[in-house]
């Protein structure tokens, strides 16, 4: 089993670009034309394929892609006891575009065991090696618990958890599982993929939100007692990290807002070991709220976007680093692209080609600055 452990000095967040392949793959599948078990194939042939690239560029973290899924967040919820896949009559608004239409319901009490996500990482596990260590993303506990009551789904989830106390406590106990079966699978590298800070901080969130009695201190603080209700009693050799962003679909955007105000809780108080953190443009605001980073724990900057295809000014990137360097050590500074390439199926509106061209500029700005 590999010793190492993410973050790394030049790293990414984990979903890549669909190849055509898999996309045709899964149209048929989803019009009875291919059977699980050729998707399958065709799965693991795209994945195997992605991971080759991962090792060719340099890069010493490798995933799947997220190439099983639909959705970065979703198919894992499905994946628990007690939550059935639905179809809205709407999606996410983003700015400029409307997501598809997928999300959750509650039908019972929700448990983690036999998450089919545990399976999906055996397959990425075999591929590591001494320079490379698999690593699985998750959607965060905060993330299911802010599904399940999006729009109208709250209703649903009142149904069978009246109080949130106990939902709070379940979901929580369902992630503890999950994660305690991917470590028995060997996993020792865990990302929970988290949008609920980038919804806090939005102003457009609170004016939709106008007269509901909801506080920011009190979504936040909801938040991070859930991540870290899952993050208790864990192996010490299991490194979690976090990602947070402001929603990442077809190079659009839902959320706009500095990190200032969720700082004193996600940055101070969630038990992760690094923060791999949105910087790419004016919407995330300044590094003063990385003042809030407890000592000894990484920061990964999302310098590099993944919602176009330009490559950024390498000197410009690096000016950025040192000035995040004010706040947190150099030494605790990792870089990225702030999302990944492929948040759901459609993917961002970029080429194969040019998303490699991001993660070649990644490692060269990193190796010339931690030389």
């Amino acid at each position: 089993m590999s010793k190492l452990h993410t973050p790394f000095r030049y790293d990414y967040v984990g979903s890549f670009l669909r190849p055509e392949k898999l996309k045709k793959a899964r149209e048929q599948y989803a019009e009875g034309k291919l059977d699980d078990a050729g998707l399958k194939t065709v799965e693991d042939e795209c994945i195997t394929e992605l991971i080759k690239k991962q090792k060719e560029l340099g890069y010493h973290v490798i995933t799947d892609g997220e190439f099983r899924r639909s959705y970065w967040h979703l198919d894992f919820m499905w994946g628990l006891q007690g939550i059935e896949h639905i179809e809205l009559d709407h999606g996410y608004f983003f700015h400029g575009e409307e997501t598809t239409h997928g999300s959750c319901k509650v039908t019972g009490k929700i448990s983690g065991e036999n998450h089919p996500f545990v399976q999906h990482y055996k397959f990425v596990k075999q591929f590591e090696d001494e320079n490379t260590i698999a690593k699985q993303t998750i959607p965060s506990p905060a993330q299911t618990l802010a599904e399940l009551y999006r729009d109208d789904n709250g209703k649903d989830t009142a149904a069978v958890y009246p109080d949130i106390e106990p939902l709070i406590q379940d979901i929580a106990a369902a992630y503890h599982t999950v994660i305690l079966d991917l470590y028995d699978a060997g996993c020792r590298n865990i990302q929970f993929d988290d949008c609920t800070w980038g919804m806090i901080v939005d102003d457009g969130f609170w004016k939709s939100m106008a007269g509901s009695g909801f506080t920011l201190e009190g979504e936040a603080s909801k938040y991070l007692k859930i991540n870290n209700l899952a993050l208790q009693d864990l192996p010490e050799d299991l490194t979690v990290n976090t990602h947070i962003c402001r929603g990442n679909y077809h190079s659009t955007y839902a959320c706009s807002g500095p990190y200032d105000t969720v700082a004193p809780y996600v940055f101070a108080k969630e038990n992760v070991n690094a923060f791999y953190l949105e910087f790419d443009d004016e919407r995330s605001g300044s590094f003063d709220c990385l003042a809030q980073v407890p000592d000894g724990k990484k920061v990964v900057l999302g310098l590099i976007t993944t919602k176009r295809p330009e490559l950024e000014d390498k000197e410009a990137v690096i000016r950025r680093i040192h000035e995040a360097a004010k706040f947190v050590p150099l030494e605790n500074l990792c870089l990225s692209p702030q999302c990944g390439f492929a948040s759901c199926e459609i993917g961002n509106k970029l080429t194969a080609e040019e998303q490699w061209n991001k993660l070649r500029l990644v490692k060269e700005i990193a190796e010339e600055v931690w030389k």
